[in-house]
């Protein structure tokens, strides 16, 4: 991990994204790109008029100025933070920019949304992770540790996932985590007996791991909804952090409709990494 992208609006759960960030930066010997997108009128932007064009660079300083006054703080010391700020408020840019950097990670901090709010506009950090090729790490809180030595990785054992699931244990062994993965059956037509279940690891695990050791890490868990048990079971076992592969848009495979990656990381309260399948 050398690279690590955190969006920064000047709020208080963009400062715990940035303060994640650089404990995370600090322990990989890694750079950090904080990025402000400016949301400027589509009169501003779409104009040509030489009166527009004075009103946009001012707003582009300001922004300028404001995140530079923002990235003032001891804790960003000794770990090379460097500032962007793009013209558009478009949240597949951030995904734009981790490619144009190269950059391992998305670190993103939210609030979550609920009720009528998240139905009309979902929120920000939904945008990020359905546009994201790169995982995306989702953080409500100011983290005293970044260690994540319990990691939840919520899986459906669809051949799917296993490009995911690669990337999540290749980042975790780095690190040192215990990887606890989650299955979760649903009931009535989505139901699945312990000998399918058991038939579906076989195969994944031949597939991605060229054998069935990590079977024994495996945990079926029997809930109403995928999202009630993974964030039940997440907090039952202690978990430092919830790991979920998503397709953005279409959600997992194995699930009905929605994004489950999308709804348990604006729900979680704990940390939450999403890795695109």
């Amino acid at each position: 991990m050398k690279k690590i992208i955190v969006p920064i609006d000047f709020s208080e759960h963009s400062e715990f994204a940035l303060k994640t960030a650089i404990k995370l930066a600090k322990k990989n010997n890694a750079e950090v790109y904080a990025l402000h997108m400016l949301e400027l009128s589509d009169t501003i932007l779409t104009s040509s008029s030489d009166s527009q064009r004075p009103e946009a660079l001012f707003f582009l300083k300001l922004a300028e100025k404001k995140i530079t006054e923002f990235l003032d703080k001891d804790y960003l010391k000794g770990v090379k933070v460097t500032p962007i700020v793009k013209h558009f408020k478009v949240f597949s840019e951030v995904n734009d920019v981790a490619q144009k950097h190269e950059a391992d990670l998305i670190i993103m901090g939210s609030h979550g949304a609920s009720g009528v709010k998240e139905l009309l506009i979902g929120s920000n950090t939904e945008r990020v992770v359905r546009n994201a090729n790169i995982p995306v790490l989702v953080v409500k809180n100011d983290l005293n540790e970044v260690n994540f030595e319990v990691v939840a990785f919520a899986c459906d054992f669809s051949e799917d996932s296993i490009k995911a699931y690669l990337k999540a244990c290749k980042l975790f062994d780095a690190m040192g985590s215990k990887i606890h993965l989650i299955y979760v059956n649903l009931p009535n037509d989505r139901f699945k007996s312990s000998i399918e279940i058991e038939r579906l690891m076989v195969n994944f695990f031949t597939k991605a791991d060229r054998n069935l050791d990590r079977m024994k890490d495996v945990h079926f868990v029997s809930d109403y909804t995928v999202e009630e048990g993974i964030l039940n079971f997440s907090i039952k076992m202690g978990a430092d952090l919830i790991a979920v592969p998503t397709h953005g848009r279409k959600g997992l495979s194995h699930f009905f409709q929605g994004s489950v990656g999308e709804d348990v990381a604006n729900h979680s309260t704990l940390p939450v990494i999403t890795f695109k399948i």
